[in-house]
């Protein structure tokens, strides 16, 4: 342990400082500051030495020069235990700085305006006081850093339990987190500047990009018992997102628990009517909309039934006890829902191990989910990534082209676009079978479209439910008739695919001598 006796204090992001340097001084610690701050203590009565007057070197070049001085910097690298280190100090008049407190100019929240100019950004990089973070990070045996407002009271409570000391598990745990805010600011400087090209424009995708992550949990294995893995997420998580779970009881989620669970998650949520999703290895196997949880969750079951033994369900509405009750006579690995009432919690604690999560709303959008999406999706090769946005097109009835002689009824329509959004969340290839705000065959993950029609068609025949007057969504175009073939022969009365083939009149062709009806998206919904 070692007393705090100097403080240099330097913040832009001024929340909660006032108190924390009256609790500094109520201790006895000695306050050095500049600028904006020193005012600010000076405006509250805290006793407050300028840096200027410390180091008698005036702040200059409209303060981008003001703590960069030996005076600063030897007193909060020099090593306490060096006999050198403490005669050098001493010899040149330079006191020891046992704390410094020190956050950022506010260069991220600068460049997320899009209005940002680069020059702008530029006096938004700061430089002395990464200079100072760094220096007493290194330096952490002798000297506490600070870099965030939340760690104020803790810090508070450990000296003034200790008489104004800090121990040296605190301020390594500080020195850490301290390198890693260096690590995240320099890496959003360098994602900004590497995205302008030569013509002074800006390139979505920058010339080099610094991921950041923060580990959320070690997981007890990977996707195999023989592999290791950790969950992370992103600095700035979307709202809604799975990462913000709150997990209300159950065993401790696995690797492919997280995977599947974040499948279902945006399955659910891309629906903006009651509805329930069931994942099992990735994909839906049941997806059913309803007047409520519990008739949501009943049509999605009945899709598939054996798939959703051990599966995940997610709900994108609160989860009552008639749902719960439900839900509680089929074994399930992982419960997702907005919100559970008193009486549905209860139902699942005679269930111990069935992993419930809570995920808050996101707010804003038309939709309550939309904040809650990824702006990029990123996938793994081998020394490399693949970086795309994600797929997060819409479409309208507006937006579909009606190609066959046949013209779909509302209904009709209705169930095709209900088809459509279930497909997109289905390993390519994808075909689902869907009626009445249900799923009745998914077929996915086939290295052939007719082999996913026909798996449908078995699903659904397996389940005991016709496919008679249904609708098809295709994630991607028929290359040949052949798939038209087998789902009229199933039963079904409309498709909706995203056309494009080069034998689209042939495809077209045969919805027609079937009697079918034919709608293009225009779009393709591919998922590897």
């Amino acid at each position: 342990m070692s007393t705090i006796k100097r403080a240099l204090i330097s913040v832009s992001d001024k929340t909660g400082i006032i108190d924390f340097a009256k609790s500094l001084n109520a201790l006895g610690v000695e306050i050095l500051s500049t600028g904006g701050t020193a005012k600010l203590f000076r405006d509250n009565n805290i006793p407050v030495i300028e840096v200027s007057d410390y180091t008698g070197f005036p702040e200059m070049l409209d303060g981008r020069v003001k703590t960069l001085h030996p005076k600063v910097h030897g007193g909060i690298l020099g090593r306490r235990d060096l006999p050198e280190h403490v005669a050098a100090m001493q010899a040149q008049g330079i006191p020891n700085i046992d704390m410094v407190v020190v956050n950022l100019y506010p260069f991220e929240a600068t460049v997320a305006n899009p209005d940002c100019t680069l020059e702008d950004a530029i006096e938004n990089i700061d430089i002395g006081g990464p200079a100072m973070v760094r220096s007493a990070a290194k330096n952490w045996k002798d000297v506490a850093v600070l870099t965030d407002a939340n760690q104020y009271a803790e810090v508070l409570r450990e000296m003034q339990s200790t008489g104004g000391a800090t121990s040296q598990a605190t301020k390594f745990a500080l020195s850490v987190a301290a390198f890693n805010r260096i690590s995240n600011y320099d890496g959003a400087i360098s994602d900004y500047l590497s995205s302008f090209n030569n013509d002074g424009t800006r390139n979505p995708y920058p010339a080099q990009v610094n991921s950041r992550f923060v580990k959320l949990q070690d997981l007890r294995y990977g996707e195999n018992p023989h592999q290791s893995a950790a969950f992370y997420r992103d600095m700035t998580p979307a709202p809604g997102s799975l990462v913000t779970a709150q997990q209300l009881q159950g065993k401790e989620l696995s690797y492919n628990n997280i995977a599947d669970a974040d499948a279902a998650w945006e399955a659910v949520k891309s629906f903006n009517t009651t509805a329930c999703v069931i994942v099992k290895h990735a994909n839906p196997c049941g997806v059913a909309v309803g007047k409520d949880a519990l008739e949501a969750y009943s049509k999605a079951f009945q899709t598939d039934p054996t798939s959703a033994f051990g599966g995940i369900i997610a709900f994108n509405t609160i989860m009552d006890k008639a749902a719960a009750e439900a839900v509680s006579k089929q074994f399930v690995e992982v419960l997702i829902a907005p919100d559970y009432t008193e009486e549905a919690l209860a139902i699942f604690t005679a269930k111990a191990n069935v992993r419930v999560l809570k995920i808050a709303l996101p707010q804003g959008g038309n939709t309550p989910w939309e904040q809650g999406r990824n702006a990029q999706d990123i996938k793994r090769v081998g020394s490399g990534i693949l970086i795309q946005t994600a797929d997060n097109h819409e479409i309208s009835v507006a937006d579909l082209k009606v190609v066959t002689k046949k013209q779909p009824t509302p209904q009709q329509m209705e169930d095709m676009l209900f088809a459509w959004r279930v497909a997109k969340y289905v390993k390519s290839n994808a075909i689902v079978f869907c009626g009445n705000g249900m799923t009745l065959g998914v077929g996915a993950g086939q290295m052939s479209r007719v082999d996913s029609t026909r798996i449908a068609a078995i699903k659904a025949q397996n389940a005991g439910l016709t496919l008679k007057n249904s609708v098809v969504a295709s994630d991607a175009f028929f290359p040949f008739r052949d798939g038209i073939d087998v789902l009229a022969e199933a039963g079904a009365a409309c498709v909706i695919h995203p056309g494009g083939s080069m034998r689209d009149e042939e495809v077209i062709a045969a919805a027609d001598e079937h009697g079918l009806v034919m709608v293009l998206t225009g779009i393709r919904h591919f998922r590897h």
